[in-house]
């Protein structure tokens, strides 16, 4: 944070560019919609603005800022999880478990005229990866997902915007008034909106070229751990960065960091859990020695893309090492099997009054508390999203108890559908895990609206579920009973039709 701060002290608004700075990517004058101090931009004109910067770039620019890998064996290794280490000495992921190309082109290298070479086979490779995240941007219609929307879902989907601080937002709809691109419209959204974009002198296209490579890289085929749920997760980061407690002494790197973590915090999530990782012997679990696996994972995958997309390449290497090493802070963090760890160093903060915000230390472990609410504040939203969250992390265990099932291991704790019921999981998680430390956070925030909002919520949907439980052994109870009633009657009858 020391670093970050040096190079990015807090300044006023439309201040002059130094002698030796950066200049920024275009005339701030010029921009759409800029006012003197502010970027005050419509979603409408940032889209117009991406796709008039895109095409002033040439092709050749734009393969030169994507990159390719940094080592001539980098392909040598596993095709999901190659590991490369930058200039910052950190060891970044290659992205994506479930890779956009087909990487049996490097088994057939030899038999390819017009690949026959390492060098040529990394080239398609990063211009084909290049081309799949920029073709909006270059005019060309994907065959899946439009990222074009009609004017309608646009004023719709600017006005939700517009409302993107309170606690009652609806990522669902949210999601599909951008026809599932909720992430990357949220992102530049709040990028803009906390003055990011002009305070690190950040290129919007490829700004929106590593947001939409974060998007794609979660598995929407996962009922729970998919992009929304990262844009959910965004959005309440959002709501308790402007807390006033915590507000009042956040820098622009302490609100990226926190920003950057919620959207890759469970990025290239495989749907299933790290016992299950570890039981069968997958390679990341050995790669990270059974520690943290999916974090780890979602870390160094971020760096990866980071690196690729070149977002923070005109920054000092000192200062994207401490940006790489900080986002692993935050996203590790978010390890539930680390939750008592983080809760008992709270409570004794709190109970001894000693966090001093002031200090970038202090402030980073309260960005890790927000970011671990944040992941799992899904119990503390209104009713009608909080059930459809539950119904969705509860349909990734039971489909992960099947695949067990199915190679005949044991099944997972909460995992068995037939045992494991909804209502119970949500009671037994929210008793022992989302109320502990959202208690913690009214304490630390000093009962604020939000957060005395978010305990009510919390109570009365746990209220819901303990009625839907009590009403499901009620049924069961009577299901047995007439179980039985009947079984005595087949008895009677059989005993009546004996000669």
């Amino acid at each position: 944070m020391p670093v970050l701060e040096r190079f990015f002290p807090a300044a006023e608004p439309g201040r002059r560019r130094r002698t030796g700075e950066e200049p920024m990517p275009f005339p701030m004058g010029s921009l759409p919609g800029y006012q003197q101090g502010t970027l005050a931009w419509d979603l409408p004109e940032m889209i117009k603005m991406v796709k008039l910067v895109w095409k002033s770039k040439g092709e050749l620019r734009g393969a030169k800022h994507r990159g390719v890998l940094e080592s001539e064996d980098a392909l040598g290794g596993s095709a999901g999880d190659a590991r490369v280490r930058g200039q910052t000495g950190v060891l970044s992921e290659r992205r994506g478990s479930y890779p956009f190309i087909d990487f049996r082109l490097l088994n057939n290298t030899t038999l390819s005229g017009e690949i026959g070479t390492k060098k040529k086979v990394k080239r398609l490779l990063s211009f084909q990866r290049y081309f799949h995240a920029s073709r909006l941007l270059r005019g060309i219609v994907p065959q899946a997902s439009l990222y074009l929307l009609d004017e309608d879902y646009l004023g719709q989907a600017r006005h939700m915007l517009s409302k993107v601080g309170m606690w009652d937002f609806d990522i669902f709809l949210f999601d599909r008034l951008t026809n599932g691109n909720s992430l990357v419209t949220l992102l530049c959204h709040l990028f803009n909106v906390h003055g990011l974009i002009h305070h690190f002198q950040l290129d919007m296209v490829t700004l929106h070229r590593f947001l939409v490579m974060v998007q794609e890289d979660y598995h929407s085929q996962n009922p729970y751990h998919n992009a929304v749920h990262a844009a959910d997760v965004t959005q309440a980061m959002h709501c308790y960065l402007r807390e006033p407690k915590l507000a009042n002494f956040l820098t622009p790197s302490d609100i990226m960091l926190g920003l950057l973590a919620a959207a890759a915090h469970d990025v290239d999530h495989p749907g299933v859990n790290q016992p299950f990782l570890i039981k069968t012997k997958h390679h990341l679990a050995s790669l990270y020695q059974n520690v943290s696996v999916l974090e780890n994972h979602h870390w160094r995958s971020t760096i990866g893309m980071l690196r690729e997309s070149r977002l923070l390449a005109h920054l000092p290497k000192e200062v994207t090492q401490d940006i790489e090493q900080q986002l692993g802070s935050l996203i590790l963090a978010t390890d539930i099997n680390r939750q008592n760890e983080f809760l008992i160093r709270l409570k004794s903060h709190l109970d001894n009054q000693d966090l001093r915000l002031e200090d970038a230390q202090d402030r980073h472990f309260m960005l890790q508390i927000a970011l671990k609410c944040a992941d799992i504040c899904n119990p503390c939203r209104l009713w009608d999203l909080s059930k459809q969250w539950s119904e969705r992390v509860c349909e990734e265990f039971y489909r992960q108890g099947d695949l067990e099932q199915k190679f005949e291991l044991e099944v997972s704790p909460l995992c068995n559908q037939q045992k494991d019921t909804i209502p119970s999981i949500q009671i037994g998680f929210m008793t022992y895990i989302v109320e502990p430390l959202f208690e913690r956070w009214a304490q630390f925030t000093g009962d604020t609206p939000l957060s005395e909002n978010m305990l009510n919520h919390l109570r009365r949907n746990k209220a819901k579920w303990r009625s839907l439980l009590h009403k499901q052994h009620s049924s069961s109870r009577s299901n047995d009973h007439s179980g039985q009633v009947t079984g005595s009657q087949e008895q009677t009858l059989n005993k009546e039709e004996t000669p």
